[in-house]
């Protein structure tokens, strides 16, 4: 029974991770309609391509045993061609200070992720302790990417306006994380349970927010 529980939770994480992924689309259509970037910020969108970069080493046989974690490769790997996707398109019209800042942020979650996967390929020899490793480096991203909106909220609390924080954004991330915690737990894995234990909270502060403020201009 918990077994089918977790198989099916582990499903429903992946669409509802889909819809989080899909939901800049919006977003980014509007920025190639209007030419600019806006206020948005590209800060989400490169700290979830390096969680999404490590999540799927952590999920591969290599790390995890077999493919207990497929649902989170599967997802992941999706979440990679997306976010690149996005991050391409917001350095096509962004200012050149923002390009700037992008790459270099862009550079540093290559190395990140390179080096995590070097060193838990080749100098750890079990799968315990390359899901500690991998594990332990994706938790603080993970924590990074659902901290990453807080840059959003406290734009939102100072100009008492959601333009720039999206409504499908903020409630996918939060129905994600729910999910996904809700698997970690049931699997004992806390390396999927615990970044999601932030995750709730914060994307449930910018429902609230977002149904304080949406009637503003």
């Amino acid at each position: 029974m918990v077994d089918t529980i977790h198989i099916i939770v582990g499903i429903m994480g992946n669409g509802a991770s889909l819809l989080l992924y899909a939901a800049p689309i919006l977003t980014f259509k509007r920025v190639i309609k209007k030419g600019s970037t806006e206020e948005f910020s590209c800060i989400p969108y490169a700290v979830a391509l390096l969680n999404c970069l490590l999540y799927t080493w952590y999920g591969l046989p290599v790390v995890s045993c077999q493919w207990e974690n497929l649902p989170v490769v599967t997802i992941n790997g999706l979440g990679i061609l997306l976010e690149t996707s996005f991050i391409v398109i917001y350095i096509s019209f962004a200012l050149p200070v923002q390009k700037k800042l992008v790459i270099l942020m862009m550079a540093a979650a290559l190395v990140v992720f390179s080096t995590t996967a070097l060193v838990s390929s080749t100098a750890l020899h079990d799968h315990h302790q390359r899901k500690v490793f991998v594990g332990s480096i994706g938790l603080v991203a993970s924590i990074s990417m659902y901290s990453s909106p807080l840059v959003a909220v406290k734009r939102v609390i100072k100009t008492k306006s959601v333009e720039f924080m999206p409504f499908y954004l903020s409630f996918f991330s939060f129905l994600t994380s729910s999910l996904w915690m809700a698997y970690g737990l049931l699997e004992r894995d806390l390396f999927l349970a615990a970044p999601n234990l932030l995750g709730c909270p914060i994307g449930l502060l910018q429902l609230v927010l977002y149904c304080i403020y949406r009637e503003r201009k």
